[in-house]
């Protein structure tokens, strides 16, 4: 892997792990930071089952409806930041990496991909559906 995290990339995860980050700070940046720094340790499928474990751990700590969480986002976003990890130089941070693909903070990516009502349906949220407007690009 071309990309790697940062002493500063596994403190992150370490404190959103251990329930140190709060809710007001876990946005949609944080979530790609996390997403990368799962990325740069392990596979696609286990990077998506890891971040899901620990999003849920999170609702669960904090006392969040687990209904919050939303499986098609977590892998699509997981797809997306492997999509971009592939075609971008070397990283050897999450702050370097989304310098360079600013892109991925842009919340609203994933409508270029699904319909509004596919990405927000009750079947998305429970379990992952494939894009119906265009493929998230794969390499």
């Amino acid at each position: 892997m071309k990309h790697t995290a940062s002493a500063e990339d596994a403190l992150y995860r370490h404190s959103f792990e251990t329930f140190k980050v709060p809710p007001s700070e876990f946005g949609h940046a944080a979530h790609v930071r996390l997403a990368y720094i799962h990325l740069c340790e392990a596979s696609v499928e286990v990077a998506a089952e890891r971040m899901k474990s620990s999003l849920l751990a999170f609702l669960e700590h904090f006392g969040i409806d687990k209904s919050k969480y939303h499986e098609t986002m977590t892998w699509a976003w997981i797809l997306a930041v492997r999509h971009f990890m592939e075609a971008s130089p070397r990283s050897a941070s999450s702050t370097e990496f989304i310098g360079v693909n600013g892109r991925l903070l842009d919340s609203r990516i994933m409508l270029k991909h699904y319909s509004a009502g596919l990405l927000f349906s009750h079947e998305a949220r429970a379990s992952f559906v494939s894009p119906d407007v265009a493929p998230i690009p794969e390499h």
